[in-house]
């Protein structure tokens, strides 16, 4: 009787050990993976493997995929694409039926805030029919380097971002080194859009742009329009106070400030007496290289610390 009570501990036991490691260490899911991130939603974002079909809709996440070498992976891009090697890829739109997106069968779709925002219910379709939405949009320049690491990570391409990352801050401080030559520096007027004279908030990205270029916002007592907005309302009385402080006028050329040239600001009312405008220091840079968080934006603070102090860039 000993002998078979000892048997039945000893039997016991085992289960229990057995039952224990069962629960130690639960089975796999389909909501694990080896890829997580989270995303500008505060959304976390899991991948069992890096995507390989990507829906990109916005054409700044394009821009960056290609930059890291992307281009087999992504299937489809938005309708406003303006890096060359995205012309030639199907097109979808999130003013659209999601149906399209459906049958692509992408593997993970990249959005931006203001989609979900206004396009919440093709958002939610697509969840619901377990596709992988990330949505990622950096406000602020100092999230740059983040918005690429996320992107690299769900892509598998964490040297290509680090190299590039280590390219465009060896560039941006090339043009600190330049701008520190300049003993005087110089007051800028940024113009976002000509509606209102609107121009730039100091913390906005090309605001950013503008100080790492190392001008000096003349307008940095603007408040913006809305919360977290890039774009200040300043008007042209404001503004005109200020026209024998303004070194340089810089104006944004985009959706948001088409047509504008040189020659037409200079033949706006009041804008003789700008001092800019009286020595001819009125220039023109393409949005792409100033407000988009793309790599571009390197370029962009290196083209307007050219035109800001062409004399350091003298011979270069």
């Amino acid at each position: 009787m000993k002998s078979k009570a000892f048997y039945v501990v000893v039997l016991l036991l085992l289960m229990a050990v057995v039952a224990g490691c069962g629960t130690s260490k639960p089975a796999a899911t389909a909501n694990e993976g080896i890829i997580k991130i989270t995303d500008d939603l505060n959304q976390t974002i899991v991948l069992k493997q890096p995507a390989k079909r990507i829906i990109s809709l916005y054409s700044a996440h394009t821009e960056n995929l290609l930059a890291l070498g992307l281009e087999a992976e992504i299937i489809g891009v938005s309708p406003a694409e303006s890096d060359p090697a995205a012309k030639n890829k199907p097109v979808f739109d999130y003013r659209a039926d999601p149906e399209k997106v459906l049958a692509a069968e992408p593997d993970l779709v990249i959005i931006r805030p203001f989609i979900k925002q206004s396009h919440p219910d093709f958002v939610k379709t697509l969840e619901q029919a377990n596709i992988k939405v990330v949505c990622l949009y950096p406000e602020k320049f100092e999230e740059f380097d983040s918005y690429i690491k996320k992107l690299a990570i769900l892509t598998g391409k964490e040297q290509q971002a680090d190299d590039k990352l280590a390219a465009f801050h060896a560039k941006l401080n090339q043009v600190a080194e330049h701008t520190a030559m300049s003993p005087i520096k110089k007051q800028v007027y940024f113009e976002a859009t000509a509606t209102e004279y609107r121009t730039i908030t100091p913390a906005s990205m090309p605001g950013t742009v503008l100080k790492l270029a190392g001008g000096l916002n003349a307008a940095a007592d603007a408040q913006p329009l809305k919360a977290a907005s890039s774009i200040a309302a300043y008007g042209s009385e404001r503004l005109l106070m200020k026209a024998e402080e303004i070194d340089i006028f810089l104006a944004q050329r985009g959706p948001m400030n088409p047509g504008v040239t040189p020659d037409s600001i200079k033949q706006r009312p009041g804008f003789d007496k700008i001092k800019a405008v009286q020595e001819g220091k009125v220039y023109i840079v393409d949005e792409g290289f100033v407000s988009s968080p793309t790599f571009r934006l390197a370029e962009g603070v290196e083209q307007l610390a050219k035109l800001i102090y062409p004399e350091v860039y003298n011979g270069q």
